[in-house]
């Protein structure tokens, strides 16, 4: 039997082209967005949100073996709050009974590298503690000054969705129910959510200094679609809760092993 795999925003970007290789490997793929798609919801709304998941039962009989959360938004406003952070959660539990049948069941979804940048204490409080509320009004503030505050909602939605993963990905709902649920955390990609930035070659080398890529510079989608696919696949039997930088490098240069000079206490 192929494996049925969900994607949402499967309408382009590392979306589409993870769907489009998974086709190409003989998978059925239920393709998520707001148009163009299999399944058409909007991930801001509760509606929306609920209407994914009956959508997806229907459509694959009550059992799917891999979720794929794509979605999301780079703009100052609270939009990017709702889709980013709520909306992935909300895709990856409300998909996660569905997972139950499965022999190989995976789920995994996509932070940014974006996450190791400025965000707000404030904003990424709210997130992790679910106050969606909260977080909408706090983004409504951060938005008024887009140059400033604004442009830290985007890195403060992908870090909370980076922690989120790895608080969840021990748990008895996903480890203990044999569900690795991991993330991914892309450098710059070339797709139309970056087509602004990266439109001339000095944009690209402005947007580089602030995001080095030193292994190959600016990605293609299916870079990042190859290594989710894997991380979905039946292969993958032990990786839990991690954030795989799929970055060219960003991650060492900004970081380099700053990550291992902690105390050695256990994170609270």
């Amino acid at each position: 039997m192929p494996r049925t795999s969900v994607i949402t925003g499967a309408a382009s970007g590392i979306g589409k082209a993870t769907k489009e290789l998974l086709e190409q490997r003989g998978e059925r793929v239920i393709g998520v967005d707001l148009h163009d798609a299999d399944v058409v919801a909007d991930l801001s709304t509760a509606q929306g949100r609920t209407g994914l998941v009956d959508a997806v039962r229907e459509a694959s009989g009550g059992r799917i073996d891999a979720i794929y959360a794509v979605a999301g938004l780079a703009v100052p406003a609270p939009a990017t709050v709702a889709v980013n952070f709520f909306g992935t959660v909300a895709t990856v539990e409300g998909l996660r009974p569905l997972l139950a049948g499965s022999e190989a069941p995976r789920a995994v979804l996509v932070s940014s590298m974006a996450a190791l940048m400025g965000s707000d204490d404030e904003l990424v409080a709210l997130l992790t503690a679910g106050d969606e509320h909260a977080a909408m009004e706090k983004a409504q503030v951060m938005a008024k000054e887009p140059a400033t505050t604004g442009q830290l909602i985007y890195a403060s939605t992908k870090l909370a969705l980076s922690r989120w993963v790895r608080r969840q990905a021990s748990t008895a709902e996903w480890a203990g129910a044999g569900i690795p649920l991991n993330a991914v955390a892309p450098g710059i990609i070339a797709t139309p959510m970056t087509a602004d930035l990266i439109d001339t070659e000095q944009e690209r080398e402005s947007l580089l200094t602030m995001v080095p890529m030193p292994l190959n510079g600016i990605a293609e989608p299916i870079v990042v679609a190859r290594l989710l696919a894997w991380l979905n696949s039946a292969e993958n039997t032990h990786l839990c809760g991690q954030i795989v930088y799929v970055d060219g490098g960003s991650d060492v240069v900004l970081r380099g092993d700053s990550v291992w000079l902690g105390d050695g206490a256990a994170p609270s």
